[in-house]
């Protein structure tokens, strides 16, 4: 596949999925929203925030806190948040509370710089995830922690571009994260520049505790790049990092989201805690 034609597929894909576009809301369980005017983005970002059963009765009780991007009413809050709350209900995974990033420019916030003229194709403006990660960072962070009652564990969750957010994330600021979960992730973005210097990053912190999911769907233009770095992880990674990749050729694009978040949200925020 040629680059040219790799970007039209991703964003037919986006189109098809509802990554910033308008799609029917699920119901699900309750949840609030709030606006916060961002610094970093110049503009007012819209967040949606479910908290766990028992959250307004407990009151000397913490939280920790899983985030997401593509965190709209209209995009993957709702499902998210729907398995959440059953596997919590079943005692499956630990009380969280989740944090919707509802998106504006998608592909501009996901994205990082890239010298590759095709990627620049994909939107009118990329390259923001420097911004987008200080908005997370700087602003939401601080602001939820103002507003609910949160313990330092924290994890984030996403596909594709926002999965390419993730590990850029995780390799530049590997300490903001507990778990990091990745589904298909966007690796091709700037020539792979992520998986090319994953091993210098990698052996750059000896003493990194974390941890880190990647799985990939039958995608000719992705499963093959995170297979590169699980190669790099199985001989670079420190031994505090516990990390997975599974690769999933029984689903696709469309549906590795909704098809792993239920086992996956079970098997990393579960009774136990992953570290």
């Amino acid at each position: 596949m040629t680059r040219l034609s790799l970007c039209l597929f991703v964003a037919l894909l986006a189109a098809c999925r509802g990554h910033g576009n308008t799609v029917p809301p699920e119901a699900g369980p309750a949840r609030a929203s709030f606006t916060l005017a961002s610094g970093a983005l110049q503009e007012t970002r819209r967040l949606n925030v479910y908290t766990p059963p028992g959250y307004d009765t407990a009151e000397a009780t913490r939280y920790p806190v899983l985030y997401m991007p593509d965190g709209g009413e209209q995009e993957d809050f709702p499902h998210v948040a729907a398995t959440l709350d059953t596997a919590i209900r079943a005692g499956e995974v630990r009380p969280f509370i989740l944090v919707g990033i509802e998106n504006t420019e998608r592909r501009r916030d996901m994205t990082g710089p890239t010298q590759v003229d095709e990627d620049r194709k994909v939107a009118p403006r990329v390259g923001g995830s420097a911004a987008f990660l200080a908005f997370i960072r700087d602003e939401l962070m601080p602001e939820v922690r103002r507003r609910y009652r949160v313990t330092a564990e924290t994890a984030i969750i996403g596909e594709s571009l926002a999965g390419l957010f993730i590990v850029e994330t995780f390799f530049l600021q590997p300490e903001l994260f507990t778990t990091s979960i990745a589904l298909s992730p966007s690796l091709w973005w700037n020539d792979e520049e992520l998986v090319r210097k994953a091993a210098e990053r990698l052996q750059a912190r000896p003493d990194l505790r974390a941890t880190l999911y990647v799985a990939s769907a039958e995608e000719d233009n992705i499963a093959p790049q995170s297979a590169r770095l699980a190669e790099v992880l199985r001989a670079n990674a420190p031994a505090g990092l516990k990390w997975r990749y599974e690769p999933r050729p029984d689903l696709r694009h469309d549906n590795i989201y909704r098809s792993l978040s239920p086992q996956v949200l079970r098997q990393y925020l579960g009774p136990v805690p992953t570290r």
